[in-house]
């Protein structure tokens, strides 16, 4: 999906496939973490997909605010246009235990593969009741398991969809480099939030190979390069 303010990459997954225990809800990964180096520490995201980047999508630039999401079977990146006004609010990097639903509203369908453009959703945690503007709090993991969240978040409109064939993920799909094949990023690399040791190294590998897989789709063509030197030993 690639809207106004960000570029977002949604789907499904078979965690277990990906040393991801199955049943596990994962967690976030952003570049924040709880002593602002990253989370995992050192992950960097690169996008050749914004507007203002005017050189005929030859280069790449850093993205600033961007926040993953992985657990449950589903994963969720997204990558915010520095250039705009709230790309810290679309890529909010507080709501690490509430997942893709909540973070990255989209209309996932199992089996089908799509290039979209789209309207940005509402920020997280940001949703619209009988009228009124309110924003959800999330609560401190201290107090248990979130059992309940007072609204549905909002599934953004999106338009000219081109379907692919799930083929097409893997007919252009680049060899990865012998210097980052190594034995994913280190579990002490995830902080600040509930990502857990589970998610950091799986998501470190997986995050990498599922970008440069979906690389081939159309208009997603190159939008995102995640920086997999920094995530592998």
């Amino acid at each position: 999906m690639k809207t106004p303010d960000y570029v977002q990459i949604t789907g499904f997954i078979d965690q277990s496939k990906i040393n991801i225990k199955t049943g596990d809800s994962g967690g976030e990964m952003d570049p924040h973490g709880a002593d602002l180096r990253g989370n995992p520490l050192g992950g960097l995201v690169y996008s050749n997909a914004f507007p203002s980047n005017n050189n005929n999508n030859a280069t790449f630039q850093q993205v600033i605010e961007w926040h993953n999401f992985m657990g449950n079977d589903i994963f969720c990146f997204k990558a915010c246009d520095s250039a705009r006004p709230n790309a810290a609010r679309y890529c909010e990097h507080v709501f690490d235990r509430i997942g893709c639903k909540y973070n990255a509203p989209a209309a996932y369908k199992p089996n089908v593969f799509e290039s979209c453009m789209g309207e940005s959703q509402d920020f997280p945690g940001v949703y619209t009741s009988n009228g009124a503007v309110l924003t959800y709090a999330q609560p401190p993991e201290a107090l248990g398991p979130i059992a309940t969240i007072p609204y549905e978040p909002r599934i953004p409109a999106s338009s000219n969809c081109v379907v692919y064939q799930s083929a097409a993920l893997y007919s252009a799909l680049g060899t990865v480099p012998s210097s980052t094949s190594g034995s994913g990023a280190a579990a002490s690399g995830a902080s600040g939030s509930r990502s857990g040791s589970a998610a950091a190294s799986a998501t470190a590998k997986s995050g990498a190979m599922s970008l440069k897989a979906v690389s081939s789709l159309g208009s997603l063509a190159s939008v995102l390069l995640f920086a997999a030197v920094v995530l592998f030993t």
